[in-house]
């Protein structure tokens, strides 16, 4: 047995180990003495699933905080039009790398990066290498599909990082692209993410009647989504990811989390950009609990949001077989909680983790069965030192 995890309590509130073995869960339950490379004492700690951050522009790293006032067509000009232009690959390296360090110190051990810069091939190795580097579990959506090649090169990753086809969508190009890129990522085998807006106006009622809805498909945002368009997404098994901080705060709209919850939908959940949003799920998922009790006066369970975060953002970016539980069978993706270790047993504990619990309580993370955050600190990664080259760059 490569790691045990020993005497911790799951997020669903019993008392149980873990054992971790060739980076998959072989056992959860409660076992005497077991012979492991590794014993982690989890007293007083809580084991959750690693959380899964199903929407992140993650090279934007360096330029947290810049965006407080911003609307999209600022960030839409500054970032994406002047910003993002100027990195070199190496650039674009150090940005990653940054952007997984502060990912994984806050729990996160999956991210969706929605790559805005994989302008040429020496920029896709770049940013590969940074998440071999890393430890993080990664797709890596590449959004540069007019290079065909580079696509089919990412495509074909497997393993701890796969590739996905970032599109702009119809909102920020021609409709005839769009459908295009969507069967280039069907034809490959690849989950396609874009953004996209609800309502009138919105694509999804054509992207639905054109038969381009389905598991293979990633809308981001959706804010003004109608109770008949979630119907059409939930209906089709779409993957849905709101990320609600920076919807609000650019003026997207209301988040969509509630009208594709009444839908029978479940979306996932995302950081977004740094620029105006904390690089964590955790405020993320106390925003969405709020949201959600407000919209549909009802006093929902707040260790049922987590699920956003964990189970359902993997679903959402078709990882949901592999990651988001912690259940045999599923890769060794998990976090060790502090600071609930005097709550009784019991299911409280994942509304604790919803209401309570920030970045300052992940005390150990483990990426695939390998520890990358012991104790409080990250191993491998120096996140003083990133933070500094990011500045400097």
């Amino acid at each position: 047995m490569d790691l045990v995890i020993n005497g911790g309590r799951l997020i669903t509130g019993e008392r149980a180990d873990v054992l971790v073995d060739d980076g998959r869960i072989v056992a959860v339950g409660v076992f005497p003495a077991v012979a492991a490379h590794e014993v982690i004492d989890a007293d007083g700690l809580v084991i959750a699933p690693g959380l899964v951050d199903s929407h992140q522009h993650v090279a934007q790293a360096p330029l947290r905080g810049i965006g407080a006032d911003m609307t999209l067509a600022d960030y839409l000009a500054t970032v994406l039009g002047r910003l993002l232009p100027a990195y070199g690959p190496d650039d674009a390296h150090h940005a990653t790398l940054l952007g997984a360090a502060e990912a994984l110190n806050a729990g996160i051990t999956t991210v969706l990066d929605f790559c805005n810069v994989t302008r040429t091939p020496e920029h896709t190795d770049a940013v590969l290498a940074a998440y071999e580097t890393a430890g993080i579990r990664a797709v890596v959506g590449h959004n540069n599909p007019a290079d065909v090649a580079d696509v089919r090169r990412v495509a074909g990753l497997r393993g701890r990082v796969t590739g996905a086809l970032a599109i702009n969508g119809p909102g920020f190009g021609d409709w005839a692209d769009t459908v295009r890129e969507i069967r280039l990522g069907r034809e490959l085998g690849m989950l396609v993410t874009l953004h996209a807006g609800g309502g009138p106006g919105g694509p999804l009622r054509r992207l639905h009647d054109e038969d381009l809805l389905g598991p293979h498909l990633h809308l981001v945002h959706v804010n003004g989504l109608t109770g008949e368009e979630a119907k059409l997404l939930a209906g089709t098994g779409t993957g849905v990811t709101v990320t609600p901080l920076v919807e609000a705060t650019m003026g997207h709209g209301v988040s969509a989390y509630s009208t594709f919850a009444g839908a029978g939908g479940r979306a996932g959940l995302g950081v977004d950009v740094v620029v105006d949003a904390p690089a964590d799920l955790f405020e993320p998922l106390r925003d969405t609990l709020r949201s959600h009790r407000l919209a549909t006066g009802v006093m929902h369970p707040a260790g049922g949001v987590l699920s956003a975060a964990t189970v359902d953002s993997a679903a959402a970016i078709g990882l949901g077989d592999r990651i988001g539980t912690i259940a045999p069978g599923r890769r060794a993706d998990l976090i060790l909680l502090d600071g609930l270790g005097h709550l009784p047993d019991g299911p409280g504990l994942a509304g604790a983790v919803v209401t309570t619990v920030g970045p300052g309580d992940v005390r150990t993370v483990i990426v695939d069965g390998r520890i990358v955050k012991r104790d409080g600190e990250l191993v491998g990664l120096d996140l003083r030192r990133l933070r500094r080259t990011g500045r400097r760059r």
